[in-house]
């Protein structure tokens, strides 16, 4: 039996190392030293080991522990993960200031005089949400889709910024961006170099690589770093600010930069100053976040289809370098759209090394006036996607080669042309084209389509070239015995595959038309399509007139709709797709029951429900969900930890329902 003195004498070590720890990794407190924080824990890792009923969780010694993982498992959130929409110049803000004005004029009856923003440093890293219950961490996600995440808790629990126990035993959710240090990187590269590896381009490479280790160590001894900016459940303080130090208060560690500005100059001036000083901070900076200060006005401006309205990231001018065109080449897409692309002499650009960069369409080439063989100046729109800025007439020698459009697709030997109002661009005209039935096939088993794992594009075009799909009905006939054959496969892996394929064919309505790849059919047109028509008969019969009355769908995308269904091989296809298994769930009936017409808001967390699901349940009875409340809501569905909106609609005489109220009137 252990002894209250050593328990005490335990309980007073893993206090101690808490707190070194917070002031070292989280505070940068000078005055602590490795030394000191590395000897209270040989003190302590020697008790447990001699006395390992001792050890718990939350422990300091077990930061790294357990096995490396076979792989990672999916994660929930409980809260929408939502990403910013982006800025690149002042008009940008300035329309943007515009327009939450008017929305808060419109709800307020007038514009607000006390508008103010916190402006926040955007490192570039991994996005991160930790999850607590009573102070402890219990998970730790990536984004993923902002729906679905991979549980990486394992793997941050090596942080030591990361708090494994809140300074307050609450329940929260935090988000934040795991980060590796410039120094780091260069460490790493070393090794690597040394070992024949591949070098990382950039900080946040290498950190998205490190928390894709299954094993633990691997991960601890590269010491990340987590910062956080934003709680995203409980009782969320009333303006960004004091959220920032709330944080701070419950131990994490926060970035220290921000600044509180009441108007545009302001805003501007700080985004100046970070743009020279963006090298100063040990982790890479490819931005300025602006949020809106004030709770009350973040609630009544909500969120769009992708990213909140009350918060936009102002991105630093794109990197750009000179290079030389060594060729230029047309690439393919799902649609059949002709894309041409140049392919240069390597430059470096925001830390990765650029060979490629889009020229968009023909059109594109005669503006800029580019030749192959000419020096060019090219920069990473958004730090994301290469692209060739202008030409340097001046350099050139007179050995360039004009670009000619090309009268044939470089793949198949079809016809190419322009389609009627589908603008500049140009299509091979051959619906059997190779490259076009190997892009519908990659969209098809994508995330946000039939999210087929072990599936990569690799993998597609080994399958179309060797003949064993040709669409990708084809897909869901693959036995084990197909695949072991092939390349990149053996029993196990042949396996896993031929699961995943089996397990996606069960498909929400949604999903399934999105997988269709329908020209100028997206997400959110596949979601209102599902919603309004409910079965793949019902859609495949609309009317030109019936598509004009859902939202957002005018002549362009009904008329590629309604050419899609007409053609007898895509018939053909969807046949093909339900005789091999494909199940398409029928979305819930919208009842016209006493949810129809109403708005409900959803504030707090739900136990029996995720936030998702009671949206769904809402939708399908009639309601409709929206992110504020305002007087004509109809209820506010109050979890538990309810943030800003419950006052709000006590304010406003808004009716509120407890968790247990909501469900009864589900059932109504």
């Amino acid at each position: 039996m252990i002894s209250k003195e050593l328990k005490d004498k335990v309980a007073r070590l893993r206090s101690q190392i808490d707190d070194l720890r917070y002031r070292y990794h989280v505070l940068n407190d000078p005055e602590v030293t490795d030394a000191m924080y590395d000897g209270l824990m040989d003190e302590l890792r020697k008790i447990e080991v001699a006395h390992p009923e001792i050890v718990t969780p939350d422990s300091p010694t077990q930061r790294v522990a357990g096995l490396p993982l076979e792989k990672f498992e999916k994660v929930i959130h409980q809260v929408t993960q939502w990403s910013f929409n982006d800025a690149f110049e002042e008009k940008d803000i300035r329309d943007w200031e515009e327009r939450i004005l008017k929305i808060l004029e419109k709800e307020l009856g007038r514009r607000p005089a006390d508008l103010s923003f916190v402006c926040e440093l955007k490192i570039d890293g991994l996005h991160m949400v930790l999850t607590y219950e009573k102070g402890a961490l219990v998970t730790a996600a990536t984004r993923g889709d902002g729906k679905v995440g991979e549980n990486v808790t394992q793997n941050i629990r090596t942080i030591e910024s990361v708090p494994l126990t809140l300074r307050e035993p609450v329940d929260i959710i935090v988000e934040g961006e795991v980060w590796l240090s410039r120094n780091m990187l260069v460490t790493i590269n070393k090794e690597r170099e040394k070992n024949g590896e591949a070098l990382f381009a950039n900080p946040r490479n290498a950190a998205a690589g490190t928390i894709r280790q299954l094993d633990p160590k691997i991960v601890a001894a590269r010491k990340l770093s987590l910062t956080t900016y934003d709680i995203s459940s409980a009782n969320v303080p009333e303006t960004q600010e004091r959220e920032l130090l709330k944080l701070k208060e419950l131990g994490f560690k926060t970035d220290s930069n921000w600044r509180v500005c009441k108007t545009l100059s302001e805003i501007f001036k700080f985004y100046a100053e970070w743009i020279h000083k963006k090298n100063s901070q040990p982790f890479w900076i490819d931005g300025v976040v602006i949020k809106v200060n004030q709770r009350k006005y973040q609630d009544l401006l909500g969120f769009t289809g992708k990213a909140p309205r009350w918060a936009i990231a102002f991105k630093f001018p794109a990197e750009q370098g000179t290079t030389k065109i060594k060729d230029i080449y047309w690439q393919i897409g799902r649609t059949g759209a002709l894309t041409p692309v140049a392919l240069m002499e390597p430059v470096k650009l925001a830390g990765t090394t650029v060979t490629h960069a889009t020229l968009h369409n023909f059109d594109e080439i005669k503006r800029l006036g580019v030749k192959i063989g000419d020096t060019v100046v090219v920069e990473k729109a958004g730090d994301i996607i290469p692209k060739v800025m202008r030409m340097l007439d001046k350099l050139r020698t007179g050995e360039e080669k004009s670009v000619r459009l090309p009268k044939q697709c470089p793949l198949c030997g079809g016809k190419v042309g322009k389609r009627d109002g589908e603008g500049v661009a140009v299509y091979c005209l051959n619906p059997n084209c190779f490259a076009q039935e190997l892009g519908r096939i990659i969209h098809f088993v994508s995330k946000k389509s039939f999210d087929i794992d072990h599936l990569g594009e690799k993998i597609v075009e080994n399958l179309v070239q060797v003949g064993l799909v040709k669409d990708a009905a084809d897909l869901f006939t693959l036995e084990v015995g197909d695949l072991e054959p092939l390349e990149r496969f053996a029993e196990k892996s042949a396996a896993n595959l031929v699961s995943s394929i089996q397990n996606s064919k069960k498909i929400t309505f949604a999903k399934f038309i999105n997988a269709l790849g329908i020209t100028h059919v997206g997400e959110e047109t596949a979601e209102d399509l599902a919603v309004h028509f409910l079965t793949l008969e019902k859609l495949m019969a609309a009317t030109e007139e019936e598509l004009f009355k859902i939202n957002g769908v005018g002549e362009r995308v009904a008329k590629s709709i309604l050419e899609f269904f007409a053609k007898k091989s895509n018939q053909e296809f969807l046949k093909k797709l339900l005789k091999n298994g494909v199940v398409i769930l029928k979305p819930e009936v919208k009842s016209a029951g006493k949810l129809s017409g109403q708005t409900f808001v959803i504030t707090g967390t739900l136990s029996t429900l995720s936030r998702e699901e009671a949206k769904e349940k809402i939708k399908a009875r009639g309601g409709e969900v929206s992110e504020s409340v305002s007087r004509k809501t109809a209820a506010v569905v109050a979890g538990e930890n309810p943030g800003s909106k419950l006052e709000k609609a006590r304010n406003l005489g808004v009716r509120v329902v407890d968790e247990k109220e909501f469900i009864e009137l589900l059932k109504l």
